[in-house]
């Protein structure tokens, strides 16, 4: 958008404040707030901050940060007050001497897609992130009631949940989002909300935009969104399955092969066997808390085992079976990304590993069609070659630990920095005492 174009809309819209966003390492989103009579001077000139105090940016000595607005990620905040009326802007980090700042979780995957670009190509993502509501109990405590009693795709005329969901997705079509569908899903006070694909980078900004949209108006229904990956024990925790395509410029899907039994092309098994050979360092980012490890268990719908299907919903990547006409819609859906990532390491990482197999032609395993990997014995599952994901982050951040082409995607700066924070939150976990512990060994032990 034209910055004359912007500054007459933002009058329009009769905005007074403006948040300029960007994430740390673990995802968090960040922010720094102007006037709206100091939005014309951000547009030329930037904003300077100081990014010592912030999870993975800098020294103290290095704190001098620029942030460069993306004008195209305008979006005013539909819950913020009329007269407070607030909109944002997603922004790049640069450093003073006007390079692009290697510790920006933003910039990184854009310089990961510029890879693409180069070759023609785009990638394209399709995410389905899952949430819960939860009741408040008592002003300063969250109890894990969920919101409602509804199931799987359940409707019921005076259902809270299904007020609360659809002014959900009139505000984030309101945010300029492309939302396709908002459903109930199967554990109780569990939803999910999904958006039309689109490229990487507009579809990670929409991830960010989606999650602290729907806290908001959660909040002003005196509700707690949780997208934690598994809330409660014995039923099924939040996923975000991302639907991948690669498409030329000229809107050509190139994972489809008439001539191949599957209808894949040699790209589309390079991108699935890429995928499949980094899963166990790729699950340190795109399931990247202790917590993640609880809901990639077997029997909750979560993929836990290494392999790929088009028809098994229990494989790592599932490919949606090919319907006549219908070129354009094949795609490869991995299932074991949780809502709790950062998004723009998470799909940096992911397109890296793809491009690997793509460009290494790494051999892609025969699909696991017709096996419910579930119900097969750990010596059936060595017979087929079958690995299993980590059993934990600890295990996952290892696996990371010896993966050159993840760390080297994710860049020096940003991968020390996730990787020290991440070992932080492990041994944090790993000293806690939980409720469980006390109530098995208090007495016995």
């Amino acid at each position: 958008m034209e910055k004359t174009e912007l500054l007459k809309r933002v009058k329009t819209d009769r905005v007074k404040f403006v948040s300029l966003q960007f994430t740390d390492v673990t995802g968090a989103v960040k922010s720094v707030d102007i006037p709206i009579e100091r939005l014309e001077y951000a547009l030329d000139d930037g904003i300077w901050f100081d990014g010592s105090s912030v999870e993975g940016f800098a020294r103290i000595q290095e704190s001098d940060m620029r942030l460069v607005i993306d004008p195209d990620t305008y979006a005013v905040l539909p819950w913020t007050p009329d007269e407070l009326r607030r909109a944002r802007f997603f922004c790049d980090i640069y450093l003073p001497d006007g390079s692009p700042f290697p510790g920006d979780p933003r910039g990184v995957l854009k310089r990961t897609l510029a890879k693409v670009e180069e070759r023609g190509w785009i990638y394209n993502v399709g995410p389905e992130p899952e949430f819960f509501l939860f009741r408040r109990n008592g002003p300063d405590k969250i109890h894990p009631v969920p919101h409602d009693v509804g199931g799987y795709f359940d409707f019921s005329a005076n259902d809270q949940a299904v007020r609360v969901r659809t002014e959900l997705m009139a505000a984030l079509s309101g945010m300029g989002l492309e939302v396709e569908m908002g459903h109930h899903e199967v554990a109780l006070g569990q939803h999910e909300i999904d958006f039309q694909y689109t490229d990487a980078l507009r579809t990670a900004d929409n991830i960010l935009t989606l999650k602290y949209t729907v806290k908001a108006i959660a909040a002003q229904n005196d509700l707690i969104a949780s997208f934690m990956p598994k809330p409660l024990y014995g039923i099924n925790g939040s996923g975000m399955h991302c639907h991948q395509s690669l498409f030329t410029k000229e809107g050509k899907n190139l994972f489809f092969d008439p001539a191949d039994k599957h209808n894949l092309s040699s790209i589309a098994y390079g991108f699935i066997a890429g995928q499949l050979a980094h899963a166990s360092a790729l699950a340190a980012v795109v399931s990247p808390t202790v917590n993640s490890y609880k809901r990639l268990v077997p029997g909750y719908e979560a993929p836990v085992y290494v392999g790929w299907a088009q028809i098994n919903r229990s494989a790592l990547i599932r490919i949606p079976q090919y319907t006549e006409g219908r070129e354009k819609s094949i795609r490869a859906e991995l299932r074991f990304p949780d809502p709790s990532a950062n998004p723009y390491l998470a799909l940096t990482t992911m397109l890296a590993a793809a491009l690997d197999g793509i460009d290494h032609q790494l051999p892609c395993p025969a699909p696991l069609n017709n096996v419910n990997v579930y119900h097969l014995t750990a010596e059936e599952r060595a017979a087929m070659n079958i690995p299993e994901l980590p059993g934990s982050l600890a295990e996952a951040l290892r696996a990371l630990a010896g993966d050159r082409v993840l760390q080297e995607a994710m860049g020096a700066t940003i991968y020390e920095a996730f990787d020290r924070a991440k070992w932080e939150e492990v041994e944090e976990y790993r000293m806690k005492v939980t409720d469980w512990e006390v109530e098995r060994y208090l007495e016995t032990a």
